[in-house]
């Protein structure tokens, strides 16, 4: 679906935090490029600072090194074109208001006249199965539904980037399943650009068309695997391809080692010093 001209460019990121006394380096030096359409899924060891890395690309949080720019201009605060999912989407939907004045909390604040508001709104609901519940409250939902919902009110003003910060790991398996093939529609139908980032592996593997390991803290990004997978993916018939499996042991393996380099690196300080 992505066609070659690149709409999210990161150069040379870092971000060193300065806490009692000290700083500590979470991300080193990260660079690479999302094409217009692409989806692309991100995934690291525990605490390899992924969601500090997703941060400075939405703008939340500045870098200490380096550039994020989004269709050629550089991102310095929360940009228009790029909508936010997290993981703790409880927090983000406002128990007192519907599912549809929820979703259309980002049209208001940007003054979309009334009617195409509405069009906007219910056509979002549409895409992701919630037609019925317009009028029903987030706390009347399950887990799964309220994450629905809070897709709903990001795809719903036309985002030309969509960014998912382990979105689905609050959920059970079987809602798992079903909002990562939500993903894949949205991602079709809307032909939205999309950066997915899960510590799930084979999720990283089934969503994207490329999936970028991290190493460990401070990090870097240790390979860029492009997912030679069918475009068209079910969760049956794709996990069970001998591609698939490839894929994703390679990945685990990948993920193993920034593991054992961390280690590595850890207690390197205090081995013995070489003989010579």
């Amino acid at each position: 679906m992505a066609d070659a001209r690149t709409l999210l460019r990161v150069t040379d990121l870092g971000k060193t935090y300065a806490t009692a006394g000290r700083t500590v380096e979470a991300i080193r030096s990260i660079s690479f490029d999302v094409a217009v359409g692409e989806l692309v899924c991100i995934v690291g060891p525990s605490g390899c600072g992924k969601t500090t890395l997703l941060k400075c690309l939405s703008g939340l949080l500045a870098p200490s090194a380096g550039s994020v720019s989004l269709d050629g201009q550089p991102v310095t605060d929360p940009p228009e074109k790029m909508a936010v999912v997290f993981q703790e989407y409880g927090r983000s939907l406002y128990p007192w208001l519907t599912v549809e004045d929820n979703v259309a909390l980002p049209l208001k604040a940007r003054k979309v006249p009334r009617a195409e508001r509405d069009e906007l709104v219910r056509a979002a609901l549409e895409e992701v199965g919630l037609a019925h519940a317009t009028t029903t409250y987030p706390w009347q939902l399950s887990g799964g539904m309220q994450q629905r919902v809070a897709i709903a009110r990001a795809i719903a003003y036309r985002p030309e980037v969509l960014v998912m910060d382990e979105p689905f790991a609050a959920v059970d398996a079987q809602t798992r399943a079903d909002l990562e093939d939500l993903v894949r529609r949205v991602w079709r139908d809307l032909g939205v650009t999309v950066l997915f980032v899960t510590h799930d592996i084979d999720e990283s593997v089934y969503l994207g068309e490329r999936v970028l390991v991290l190493s460990s803290s401070p990090t870097v990004v240790q390979e860029d695997l492009r997912v030679d997978l069918p475009d068209d993916r079910d969760q049956i018939s794709t996990r069970a391809l001998p591609r698939f499996t490839e894929l994703r042991t390679h990945v685990h393996e990948q993920i193993q080692r920034a593991k054992r380099d961390e280690h590595s690196e850890a207690v390197e300080p205090h081995a013995p010093a070489a003989h010579t």
